[in-house]
This record gives structure tokens, C-alpha cells and sequence, in this order.
């Protein structure tokens, strides 16, 4: 079983426009709510594609028991744990190339003892009903307040209790993660350059830079770079694979789709990869952070293969400035 936590989940309200201009009045042409947040994410793409997950999910006021609902009416297997502040609110708006605009509320502030409820109930979930959970994933933003090494004591927590722990956050928290040696990162290009500090032009670059990551502590990165694909370096090898999307609607979820897909196929390899680059593409294909489910996803597309390390970029990523 996979269980995912998400700190700072969201009511996640995506608007399809037909452009985004500044300053006028913007007619929409559809509009839905959806459940959101990194690790909510990775469970709903697993519950789609039937792989057993569970999420623990803070939550609190109207707009957190409106997040409970909506989960709960998807069949989301989750354990929610109260919190004293209000489930932040999101909003994408969505042009028909694929452009997305996103507005993200900060969250609410989290104390020391919801912090450690929080982590109890990832552990209790974890050895109920007699599945063991294979993998915790720590995902998403941090909400205000909480310290920025709070990855790295949940994943040491975990890791003592046998649990794989998979991270998948920015910034410092990104970077103090890497010292408790998590089994998985996956950071995206600006966050792999943010936290090696390297500008990132090339598939080389991005080998380079996960290495990096691999020498502070991970053992495993699955770096995904957007269109251009996804970057796998593990002990076992590195490999580069790509996957086309013909119909771009929302990018929004992707990156959970892909982390997820990879965790559903073991966790580990150029198989692992090959699945979460399908169902990362298919989600691409979906309206708002809507997950894909086995009528979307064509694995036959993806590509896999060793990087050369030569090959440009769509986009480079220029080093961040201290």
C-alpha cells in the first residue's frame, strides 16, 4: 500500500478561458472544483488505476470538510485529521494551448502538536487493517509557520518505522529533506536548479545536477522536466524518457500523476519510469487536476532510454542568484 500526506492540501478551482487578458472581463468557458494537493493527488491517481492508497489529510473549516466531501464522494480511501485553521483555496485558469496561470493561497499554519497528530496518524494508517505500507510520499508546499526541516524529522520518523518515503516538495524543505536520506526525490527543472544551484540547458545538466542530490542524501531522483520528459538516476543507472501529449488541457496534478505511476510500477527502474511518463501524459490530457484512469493512458507511446547528455531543452533553467 501507498500511503501519501499532504501538509497543505486545497480546494483546487480550475477555469477554462479562451486567453488571459489583463484588466478586462473574462468569460469562462468551463469551471470545476476538484480536491488538491500534492500527496491528495498521488492517492486519487492511484485510487483511479485501482492500486491501493490511503491519504492522511489535515483539514479544517467550511472549506476543509467541502475537501472531505468531495474525496470521500470519489471513494477516496483517507484518514483526515482536524486542524484549527481553514483548508486554503486555489485557482488555475487555463487557455486552449495549455497555458496555465495558477493563483495559490498560502495555507494555514499548522502548530507542534497538529504537526505530530498528523505524523501519528501516517503511522497508525500505515499498520491498519494488517497492510504494511511499502511507501509514505511527503509531498507538497509547506503551510505557514511549519519549519522547513519538517520533511526531513517525518521522513527519519518514517524511515525507523520500515517505510520507504518518497518526497516531492521546493526550497529549503527540498534541501533539508536530502539530509535524512529519503528513499525518492522529485523535483521539477526549477527545483532541481534551485537546490544544486546549477543552470540546466541539457539532459547532461539534469544527470549532473540529480547526482547531486543523490551525493546530499537521496537515493533515488526522478526528475521530470515537463514537456521535454523525465530523467531517472538510481544506483542502478540513469535513464531518459519522453512521452507525447497530442491534446494539452492541464498540466495541473501531472507531476503527482507521473510520481504516482512511477510508485504503482515498484519504485525503482527503467519500467517504473516508462509508467509514470504514461500517466503523467495522460494527465496532461485531463480538464483540471482530474487523475487518469487505464482508458487514458498509453504506455506504447513512451519512449525509454540512456540520455544524451548533449540533447537540449525546450527550456533552459538558469541558476538562481544568491
Amino acid at each position: 500500500m501507498i500511503l501519501t500526506l499532504t501538509l497543505n492540501p486545497s480546494l483546487d478551482r480550475t477555469i477554462e478561458i479562451a486567453s488571459l487578458d489583463r484588466g478586462t472581463v473574462i468569460r469562462a468557458a468551463t469551471a470545476r472544483l476538484d480536491p488538491g494537493g500534492k500527496g491528495v493527488n498521488v492517492s486519487r491517481a492511484l485510487l483511479a488505476n485501482a492500486v491501493a492508497s490511503r491519504a492522511v489529510v489535515p483539514y479544517g473549516g467550511d472549506e476543509g470538510r467541502q475537501l472531505v466531501r468531495l474525496l470521500a464522494a470519489e471513494g477516496l480511501d483517507m484518514v483526515t485529521v482536524p486542524v484549527a485553521g481553514p483548508t486554503r483555496s486555489n485557482v488555475t485558469l487555463a487557455e486552449p494551448d495549455g497555458t496555465i496561470t495558477k493563483v495559490n493561497e498560502p495555507g494555514t499554519a499548522l502548530s507542534p502538536a497538529e504537526l505530530d497528530t498528523i505524523a501519528e496518524a501516517v503511522l497508525a494508517a500505515a499498520h491498519s487493517d494488517g497492510q504494511g505500507a511499502d511507501w509514505v510520499v511527503a509531498s507538497g508546499s509547506l503551510p505557514p509557520e511549519v519549519p522547513a526541516d519538517v520533511y526531513a524529522r517525518l521522513c527519519r520518523r518514517f524511515a525507523e518505522a520500515g517505510i520507504h518515503v518518497a518526497v516531492d516538495t521546493s526550497g529549503p524543505a527540498l534541501s533539508r529533506a536530502l539530509g535524512a536520506s529519503p528513499a525518492l526525490v522529485k523535483p521539477n527543472l526549477e527545483e532541481l536548479s534551485a537546490a544544486t544551484g546549477m543552470t540546466i540547458r541539457r539532459l547532461g545538466d539534469v544527470a549532473v545536477a540529480a547526482g547531486e542530490l543523490r551525493a546530499a542524501g537521496a537515493r533515488t531522483v526522478l526528475a521530470s522536466l515537463g514537456a521535454d520528459g523525465a530523467v531517472l538516476v538510481e544506483e542502478g543507472g540513469i535513464w531518459y524518457g519522453e512521452a507525447p501529449v497530442t491534446e494539452p488541457r492541464s498540466s495541473v496534478g501531472a507531476g503527482d500523476a507521473m510520481l504516482a505511476g512511477f510508485l504503482a510500477a515498484g519504485g525503482h527502474g527503467p519500467h517504473a519510469l516508462a509508467l509514470a511518463l504514461a500517466w503523467g501524459a495522460a494527465a496532461v490530457g485531463q480538464p483540471g487536476s482530474r487523475m487518469p484512469g487505464p482508458a487514458h493512458i498509453d504506455s506504447g507511446a513512451v519512449t525509454v532510454q540512456p540520455p544524451d547528455p548533449d540533447r537540449p531543452l525546450s527550456t533552459a533553467v538558469p541558476a538562481t542568484l544568491p
